[in-house]
């Protein structure tokens, strides 16, 4: 037998922290209100700094990667092929997610057996809480949000993270430098593509931090809510756990192998993926996770750089298929449980909705349940429901986030494989042959 020696693989140290830290974080729930104020007092800020200096890259990374990718691309009629794929592949993709949990929560009526004193219980532990984010989610109207995607002050939104603007003003930016003369643009798309560099090395740096990150942050968020409330809405985790779990092996696996002419063995793909999905389980946020999933599809899948840059920021920010299949269980769980009736034309508008909001989600921690106000207004559904839902929500919230990143990065690859963009890898052997 061969014994390993030098460090575990990163991935390896990532799985371990987050093992120990929700042993540790259950252990504080266990022994009570002090264990869990010491692990929220000195334990949980060592998982913020490092979600901080991962967020910190996310926003100029998504910048100045997709200025560079844009403007790379200079056939306006290819350009058009990528964006146009990369979009119908997100909401198709989306649509299916949405469909799949309303089917599961058909089928398995997490709703029907839950007792009315636990209804009860959850709807006056968490109803102030929820009261919030309904408040939240009904001051901006559907229009508005489509309307925010354009900024108004570019500095603003890179001050305050809005990745959809960025993404709006980077590409429109790139697309400016295809169209000046070339001996004045090269300066700037060098000093982007420089920069982009600089940002992942930092990014390197910054992951070295994982496994200590992840630590805190699981033991923070088992601390606070425990592993018991999973008990009480078993059914409800189970059917969204199960619906998340089918999408993954069940759409993004096809899509991968035959969008790439089973070239792309799945093996290698969800290999090259798993610092991404441990990171993502871990800060639930795609936009923190982002940087990360650039250099995995540059340096793991083999898509191409001006590729890598322009679908995956676009996917962090409008891409949420775990998103999306959470709230078809949640619209239908939530129905259940005060005996509303959801006919076939008001499922089929739950998908519509999601689908479409979906596009103005932003890509941090918690966001769903904004947008599940949404889709219950559209379906009549009590939006106070929400509270039914709302202590389980930050750990399914990891679980759906795995989902969001993987499916980036699943269509990254099919779209660099359908335009001849996907090749060798920069440190390993090539997953195949480029498609042409």
């Amino acid at each position: 037998m061969t014994i390993p020696r030098g460090p575990l693989p990163l991935h390896i140290r990532i799985l371990l922290g987050l093992v120990l830290g929700a042993l540790a974080g259950g252990l504080a729930s266990a022994l009570g209100p002090d264990a869990v104020g010491l692990v929220t007092a000195y334990v949980k800020p060592v998982g913020t700094l490092f979600i901080r200096l991962i967020t910190m890259i996310a926003a100029p990374l998504v910048l100045a990667s997709l200025i560079a990718g844009a403007s790379s691309i200079t056939d306006p009629q290819k350009l058009g092929r990528i964006g146009g794929k990369t979009i119908l592949l997100y909401l198709t993709t989306t649509a299916v997610a949405i469909t799949l949990g309303l089917i599961l929560a058909n089928l398995i009526q997490p709703g029907v057996g839950l007792p009315a004193d636990v209804s009860a219980r959850l709807l006056q532990n968490y109803g102030e809480q929820t009261a919030v984010r309904v408040e939240r989610a009904e001051a901006v109207s559907f229009v508005d949000q489509l309307l925010a995607l354009v900024p108004t002050n570019p500095f603003e939104a890179m001050a305050t993270g809005n990745m959809l603007q960025i993404v709006v003003f980077a590409l429109i930016a790139g697309l400016a430098l295809t169209r000046i003369d070339s001996a004045k643009a090269a300066p700037v798309v060098g000093f982007f593509d420089g920069f982009t560099d600089v940002l992942v090395k930092i990014v390197e740096g910054v992951m070295r931090l994982a496994p200590v990150g992840v630590f805190a942050l699981i033991a923070a968020v088992t601390a606070e809510f425990g592993f018991g409330i999973l008990g009480t809405l078993g059914w409800y985790s189970l059917a969204v756990v199960l619906g998340l779990a089918l999408h993954v092996i069940g759409v993004y696996g096809p899509l991968v192998y035959f969008g790439t002419r089973r070239r792309m063995k799945l093996g290698r793909f969800f290999r090259g993926l798993r610092n991404v999905q441990l990171l993502a389980f871990s800060s639930s946020s795609s936009a923190a996770t982002l940087p990360l999933t650039i250099r995995a599809a540059r340096e793991k899948l083999g898509v191409s750089e001006r590729v890598a840059a322009f679908v995956l920021p676009l996917g962090a920010t409008i891409n949420m298929d775990g998103t999306a299949l959470y709230q078809g269980v949640a619209a239908v769980f939530i129905a259940q449980v005060y005996g509303l009736e959801l006919g076939l034309a008001d499922q089929a508008a739950i998908v519509l909705t999601a689908t479409l909001a979906s596009i103005g989600t932003a890509a941090v921690p918690g966001a769903g349940l904004v947008m599940l106000v949404i889709v219950l207004q559209t379906a009549g559904i009590p939006v106070e429901g929400i509270a039914l839902i709302f202590g389980v929500d930050r750990i399914l919230d990891m679980c759906r986030t795995v989902v969001n990143v993987t499916g980036d990065a699943a269509v990254a690859t099919v779209v660099a494989a359908s335009e001849g963009e996907w090749g060798e890898v920069p440190n390993g052997a090539p997953p195949g042959p480029a498609v042409v």
